[in-house]
C-alpha cells in the first residue's frame, strides 16, 4: 500500500514528524517498508510566466523569451522547447539554481551565460529535467491560476513523502488512505477529517435492470445510471498528483475517479459504458465454454468456479477482479453505469491467480471490503464525476439502485480482561481497554472483566478473543511491552540414543563433500512424468507459477535442475543433497495432528554427484564419479547396518546401472545412474549418480553392544568359485552369510570380502570366477588348520548347493 503523506494529513494530522509517524505505524503492525521523497532536491525554481517570444537571430530552433518570475524585472531566457508560447506558465530555474543530477551523476548548476551570442538568465524546465517524469517532450505546462514567483516546490507540493506500508493479509481495512487515517487517529487520539461527500440530486428516473443469481458470490450490488458525461474532460492536477504518488498511472477522468476513490476509501468500483450493455445485468457464476476479453487485452475461459457480471448477450466483467473490454469506457463515452458491490472474499480468493495476474480490486475483495458503505462510496464517485466530467447542465443522474441479498452476520466476540493481561503481560484495567476499543471504533457491551465486541462492517479480521487482544496491544504499542524472561518449568528432554536427528545427518552428508540445497516442493508436471512415471500427480489449485503446478513425489528432479543451473554457470563438479518431504497419494492415511487423509508425506534424503570424484589435484588421477562411489557413501551413512542392493527398473535411472536399496529386509530407497534419456533431455554432458532413501530408515540406528576383541592372530583364506555369469555376487554373499549364521563350523568367520572377478581363458563363455577373502578368528585361542578347513568346506558346499558353484 503506497500513499502520499500530505494526502494522509488531510484526513488526520497528528503533531509529529514524518519519522515519528513512520515509527508509530510500524509499531502498530502497519510496517512502513519505505519512505521516500516524491521528487529529488532542487533549489531556486519558481513559477514563471512567458510574456514575449522572439526568434533567436542565429538559430532557427531557438527562441528568446521574456519571462516574468515575480521580481519586477523580466528575465531574458533562451529556450528551444517546441511547446513554448506567450502566456504559458512554467517552472523556471533562475541563476544559481541547482537542478537534480544528470546522466553524469553531478548536480546541474544554472548560470547566466550566452547561447549563440544571446544572453540567457535562467532555464525554463520540463518535467524530465526536474525528475518528475520520464516524459521530456516540452516545457511543463502549469495551470493558469499558478501564482507567478511562488516557489515551485511549494506550489507543486514536492516537499511531500511517499509512504509504502507492508500490510499483513488480515489488515485489509488499511488498504486505503481512510483506513490508515483511522489507525493514526486511534493511535494518537487526533480527530479525523473525513472527505466531504456532496449528495448529487437525482435528475433521472432510469434504472438498469439488475439480477443477483448467486448470493454466495455477491451479497450487495449498488449501481446508478449517469447520462451526458464528458469523458474527454482532463483529470485535475491534484487528483493526478495523488494517484501518481500512490503508484497509479492516470488514464482518463472516469477511470481516474474510480481509482482515486478506491485509494481514498478502500472500495474498488467499476464504470461501464451504458450504451454497450445489452439489456440488464445478471450477477452469477460462470458457465463452461464462456469466454471474456478483459481490459488488459487477455481473453480468458471462465467456468463455474469464477463469478461474472453478464448482460443478456455476453459476459461484461470478471466479478470483483477486472472489467471486460466490450463495455469499457472511452473518450467517446457519454452515458455510464456506476457499480459498487460487496463480493464475498471466499468467492474471489484464488480467481485472479487462476489466470496468472493480480489486480488492486481482487487484492482488496479477497481480503474483505466494507459491505455497509457501497451507497456512500457511489455518492462520492458520482459527486466527483459531476464535478470533473460535468462541464454543463446536461449531466443527468439516476437514482441509487441498491440490491441487498446476503450480507455477513456480525456476531459479538467476547474477550476477558484477565485473559488479555495474561497474554500481553501487562495489567490493563477495564477502563483502559474500553478506551482503546472506543478509539478503534469498535462497539461493545461491557461487564466487569468481560467485553462483548461487535466488529464493524469494514473489519474482517476480528473473529476470536485473540484478535481483540491483538488490537489492544497494537494500540498500546509493541515497543511498550516490557521484556521479561519467560516463567515456566523447564525439563531437559534427552533424545533417544537409537535415533539420529536430521541435523546430525546433514552434518554427516556435508562431511562427505556434499552441499545442501533447498528447493520448492512445487514442481513441473512434466518432471513427475519423466522422473517418477507419475501420470496422476497431486495438483495445486492455485500454483504460484505455471511451472510449479504439482507436488513432487521425488527429490531427484529438483537435484537435476540444480545441477543444470550450476553447469550453466561453468561449474564442472556438483555434489549436492536435500532433505525434504515428498507427497504421495495413500488411501490408508487418515487425518491426524500432522497428517491429511489420503496423502502420505514421508521425508527423504536425496544426493546427486556429477563430474570428477574429487577436485583436480596432483596427488590423485582425475576420474568421474561412478555408481560405486555413491554406493560407498550410502553404506557409510547406514553403517554399521548392512545394505542389500538388487537390480530395479526405475523411470529416472539407467536400466543396467541402478538398484533398490534394502535395509533389514525393507526397501528404503533407490540408487543409480541417471537414465540416458533424461541425461539427453536435460542436456547433461555426463551421467549423474543419484540416490534417494527414506530419512526414517537413516535416523534409526542400533545401539552399540559389547563384543570381546580377540588377542589371537586372524587366519585369512582366499576362495575362488566358478559360477554362471547370470549369478550375481550378491547372491553368493547371501548364501555365505546364511551358512555362517547357522553352521557351527563357520562361527569363527569374521569377515567376507569380494576382491576379484575374472572372465576369460580357462573358463567357459557363460562362466565367471568370483574370488572372496575370508577372515577367521577365535577369541579363546589360535585356530587350527582343521577348524579352518571345515569352515571353508562348509562354505564351498553351501555355494555348490545354492548356485552350482565349483572351486576354481
Amino acid at each position: 500500500m503506497q500513499f502520499s503523506e500530505n494526502w494522509l494529513r488531510t484526513m488526520v494530522d497528528p503533531k509529529m514528524t514524518s519519522d515519528e509517524l513512520s515509527h508509530l505505524l510500524t509499531m502498530a503492525g502497519l510496517e512502513v517498508e519505505e519512505v521516500e521523497p516524491v521528487a529529488p532536491p532542487f533549489t531556486n525554481v519558481v513559477v514563471a510566466e512567458i510574456r514575449e517570444i522572439a526568434k533567436h537571430p542565429d538559430a532557427d530552433r531557438l527562441n528568446v523569451c521574456q519571462v516574468d518570475v515575480g521580481t519586477g524585472t523580466l528575465l531574458n531566457i533562451v529556450c528551444g522547447a517546441p511547446n513554448v508560447r506567450v502566456g504559458m506558465k512554467v517552472p523556471c530555474a533562475t541563476a544559481g539554481a541547482v537542478l537534480p543530477p544528470g546522466a553524469d551523476g553531478q548536480p546541474f548548476l544554472i548560470k547566466v551565460g550566452k547561447l549563440r551570442g544571446v544572453e540567457s538568465q535562467g532555464m525554463l524546465c520540463s518535467a524530465k529535467e526536474l525528475k518528475l517524469s520520464e516524459e521530456g517532450g516540452g516545457l511543463m505546462d502549469l495551470p493558469v491560476d499558478a501564482q507567478v514567483g511562488q516557489n515551485f516546490r511549494d506550489y507543486y507540493q514536492l516537499n511531500d513523502l511517499k509512504f509504502t506500508i507492508k500490510l499483513t493479509p488480515n489488515k485489509a481495512d488499511c488498504l486505503s488512505v481512510l483506513g490508515v487515517a483511522r489507525e493514526v487517529s486511534a493511535l494518537t487520539g487526533t480527530a479525523m477529517i473525513l472527505p466531504e461527500t456532496h449528495i448529487v440530486p437525482v435528475t433521472l428516473t432510469e434504472k438498469l435492470p439488475v439480477k443477483i443469481s448467486a448470493p454466495d458470490l455477491c451479497g450487495r450490488f449498488s449501481g446508478r445510471v449517469i447520462r451526458g458525461v464528458n469523458a474527454k474532460a482532463p483529470t485535475p492536477d491534484w487528483m493526478k498528483q495523488r494517484l501518481e504518488r500512490s503508484g497509479q498511472r492516470p488514464i482518463s477522468a472516469l477511470v481516474d475517479i474510480s481509482n482515486y476513490v478506491m485509494l481514498e476509501m478502500g472500495r474498488p468500483s467499476h464504470v461501464f459504458d451504458l450504451d454497450k450493455i445489452h439489456g440488464g445485468l445478471d450477477v452469477r457464476w460462470g458457465k463452461e465454454g464462456e469466454t471474456l476479453k478483459l481490459l488488459n487485452g487477455n481473453t480468458i475461459a471462465v467456468d463455474p468456479w469464477v463469478g461474472v457480471i453478464a448482460d443478456h448477450k455476453e459476459i461484461e466483467s470478471l466479478a470483483g477482479i477486472m472489467g471486460g473490454d466490450s463495455t469499457a469506457v472511452s473518450l467517446e463515452t457519454e452515458n455510464i453505469y456506476l457499480e459498487s458491490a460487496f463480493w464475498w472474499p471466499q468467492a474471489i480468493q484464488g480467481r485472479a491467480r487462476k489466470y496468472n495476474f493480480s489486480t488492486d480490486a481482487a487484492h482488496r475483495y479477497e481480503r474483505g471490503v466494507d459491505f455497509a458503505t457501497t451507497v456512500e462510496h457511489l455518492e462520492r464517485i458520482t459527486a466527483l464525476i459531476v464535478e470533473i466530467c460535468g462541464g454543463n447542465d446536461h449531466v443527468k443522474v439516476g437514482p441509487m439502485d441498491d440490491h441487498v441479498v446476503n450480507l455477513p452476520q456480525r456476531l459479538p466476540v467476547k474477550m476477558r480482561t484477565a485473559r488479555a493481561n495474561k497474554v500481553i503481560g501487562v495489567a490493563f484495567s477495564d477502563a483502559q481497554i474500553a478506551d482503546i476499543f472506543t478509539r478503534l471504533g469498535l462497539s461493545f457491551v461491557q461487564e466487569p472483566g468481560l467485553f462483548s465486541v461487535t466488529p464493524p462492517s469494514y473489519r474482517f479480521d476480528i473473529e476470536i478473543e485473540e484478535d481483540l487482544i491483538e488490537e489492544i496491544v497494537r494500540v498500546y504499542g509493541f515497543e511498550n511491552i516490557p521484556s521479561l524472561p519467560p516463567v515456566a518449568p523447564n525439563a531437559m528432554l534427552i533424545p533417544p540414543e537409537n535415533t539420529r536427528s536430521a541435523f546430525t545427518l546433514r552434518r554427516q552428508v556435508a562431511d562427505m563433500d556434499y552441499q545442501e540445497v533447498v528447493n520448492y516442493s512445487f514442481v513441473e508436471e512434466a518432471w513427475e512424468k519423466d522422473f517418477c512415471g507419475n501420470d496422476d500427480p497431486i495438483k495445486l489449485q492455485n500454483p504460484i507459477a505455471s511451472q510449479m503446478s504439482v507436488m513432487r513425489s521425488s527429490l531427484i528432479a529438483s537435484l537435476v535442475a540444480n545441477t543444470k543451473y550450476n553447469l550453466n554457470r561453468k561449474l564442472n563438479r556438483v555434489r549436492i543433497f536435500e532433505i525434504a518431504a515428498v507427497y504421495l497419494r495413500d488411501a490408508q492415511v487418515v487425518d491426524g495432528a500432522l497428517s491429511l487423509a489420503g496423502y502420505d508425506q514421508p521425508k527423504r534424503l536425496a544426493t546427486l554427484a556429477y563430474g570428477p570424484v574429487a577436485e583436480e589435484q596432483w596427488g590423485q588421477a582425475s576420474r568421474n564419479v561412478d555408481y560405486f562411489d555413491v554406493k560407498a557413501d550410502l553404506e557409510n551413512l547406514f553403517a554399521p547396518k548392512t545394505l542389500r542392493f538388487s537390480p530395479i527398473e526405475h523411470p529416472a535411472l539407467h536400466p543396467g546401472r541402478s538398484a533398490q536399496v534394502e535395509c533389514e529386509g525393507k526397501v528404503v530407497g533407490v540408487l543409480g545412474e541417471l537414465h540416458p534419456r533424461l541425461q539427453q533431455k536435460y542436456e547433461l554432458p555426463l551421467a549423474a549418480i543419484v540416490c534417494e532413501v527414506s530419512l526414517c530408515a537413516l535416523q534409526n540406528r542400533d545401539l552399540p553392544t559389547h563384543r570381546e576383541i580377540s588377542k589371537f592372530q586372524a587366519v585369512k583364506r582366499d576362495l575362488a568359485l566358478v559360477v554362471k555369469q547370470t549369478v550375481s555376487a550378491q547372491s553368493l554373499v547371501e548364501i555365505f552369510q546364511a551358512e555362517i549364521s547357522k553352521a557351527e563350523s563357520c562361527k569363527f568367520v569374521q569377515d567376507l570380502v569380494l576382491f576379484d572377478e575374472y572372465r576369460g581363458k580357462g573358463l567357459e563363455n557363460d562362466e565367471k570366477s568370483l574370488a572372496f577373502r575370508i577372515s577367521l578368528q577365535d577369541t579363546q585361542g589360535t585356530l587350527q588348520d582343521e577348524t579352518v578347513e571345515q569352515a571353508i568346506a562348509a562354505l564351498i558346499l553351501a555355494a555348490n548347493l545354492g548356485v552350482g558353484a565349483r572351486l576354481r
